[in-house]
């Protein structure tokens, strides 16, 4: 991996120049470049043809000062410790810009799950929580979530696991579970519908109409099929381009989001959906839609094509999709980039809201979570939108402005620093 697609060189390097506009001390910026803690696993699982494969996982917290980590677990074939890292960091800032009492972590199994049966994934979910061990988990500790190819069944197995571990029940210690298992509502689609609560805020301050702007996605997982649904339903957006890992479609008339998700279903992909024109997840990137919606992973948009992004606002559902210089080339530009640990962190947030009802055991209907989450990112989006007119910075800059402040707060406030 290049150090200039390394994720976490690049969250460093985002880090590095909040702390130098910041005028952070030494130890702080030191302090906060690093993983407080994090644990490198090694476990065996049993296949259903009897042999034993060996798999390696992480699980990285980031920081805690301003309380509990909170990060989501990764299967991935691709996952490696430096992306577990950057994700880690990114979800410190994540729950800071959110101003939630929360720390960052994350964690990953290097593995390709679609390659596993329903009986190999469980004996790899609850072998991943007996390595990384009880004693890093726990609403007081540390609470993970869904991520890439993990989903609330993975989140079930690994909850009950970890109660056979600790000896008790404690349904807090992990977040995006089965509502029947002290889950939230308004969880799944809770990414997407936060990203579109701050594209209609970013709309307003840029005067941008969303009733029939064009919109491009790539990335058709959770958070990127449900953009495409609540876009056109809460916003209006025209859809006229996705894609997913084996490519992606395009159509000007526009995506009925049911039938492009069932047909994704029925064959593993977009790709040949009926009435569009298969594209690459490069071309979608660069095509002359209103709204840019980068919902897959890192380092998407690069030094590379940023000068070719034609889009007004770019809605960063993935992680890291933009790499620094990228985002100065698109801030030159013009082009309004959401950043994404403020623009994905309505996951995050219900997380927050389903660790909230888990400790007090009560449960809120879908409009309260939608309605709290509603006015969490729109307090967020002005919070960082102002800060970047303040400081005539980029909305990332400002978003990283806004979190490393507090997170420096704390630490000082603790006696770290």
């Amino acid at each position: 991996m290049s150090e200039q697609l390394n994720p976490f060189k690049m969250a460093q390097k985002q880090l590095d120049e909040a702390a130098a506009f910041l005028g952070l001390d030494r130890a702080t910026h030191e302090l906060l470049r690093w993983p407080k803690r994090e644990i490198h696993v090694t476990f065996p699982v049993r296949m259903d043809d009897g042999s034993v494969r060996v798999f390696h996982g992480f699980r990285v917290q980031y920081n805690d000062a301003r309380g509990p980590a909170k990060g989501g677990i990764r299967f991935h074939p691709a996952e490696t410790i430096d992306t577990v890292r950057a994700l880690a960091a990114w979800m410190t800032w994540k729950t800071a810009v959110m101003d939630l009492p929360l720390g960052g972590a994350k964690g990953g199994v290097i593995v390709d799950p679609r390659e596993l049966s329903r009986t190999e994934l469980e004996r790899l979910s609850r072998a991943y929580i007996r390595a990384v061990g009880e004693a890093m988990f726990g609403i007081h500790r540390d609470v993970p979530a869904p991520d890439v190819y993990t989903n609330p069944q993975v989140m079930a197995w690994m909850l009950d696991e970890y109660i056979a571990l600790a000896g008790y029940i404690d349904f807090g210690m992990i977040t995006g579970k089965p509502l029947p298992l002290g889950g939230s509502v308004g969880r799944i689609d809770a990414t997407a519908r936060g990203g579109l609560y701050t594209l209609r805020e970013a709309a307003k301050v840029l005067g941008l109409e969303l009733k029939g702007a064009t919109t491009a996605i790539q990335g058709y997982g959770n958070a990127g099929s449900y953009a495409h649904k609540l876009g056109q339903e809460l916003l209006g957006l025209k859809v006229v381009a996705v894609s997913d890992s084996k490519g992606g479609i395009y159509n000007p008339e526009g995506l009925d989001p049911d039938a492009v998700l069932k047909h994704k279903r029925e064959t593993g992909s977009v790709v040949n959906f009926p009435g569009a024109r298969n594209i690459t997840n490069a071309e979608l990137l660069t095509l002359d839609v209103d709204v840019l919606i980068p919902a897959a992973l890192e380092g998407q948009i690069t030094e590379a094509n940023a000068g070719d992004i034609k889009a007004k606002v770019v809605v960063e559902l993935a992680n890291g999709p933009t790499t620094p210089e990228a985002d100065r080339i698109l801030f030159e530009r013009g082009v309004y980039v959401i950043p994404d640990f403020l623009c994905n962190a309505g996951g995050v947030t219900v997380s927050y809201f389903e660790m909230v009802q888990n400790a007090y055991n009560y449960y809120w209907d879908a409009e309260t979570v939608y309605r709290r989450l509603d006015r969490k990112m729109t307090q967020a989006f002005h919070t960082v939108h102002e800060t970047a007119k303040e400081y005539n910075v980029h909305p990332r800059m400002a978003a990283y402005l806004v979190a490393v402040q507090r997170v420096a707060e704390a630490m000082r406030l603790r006696g770290w620093v």
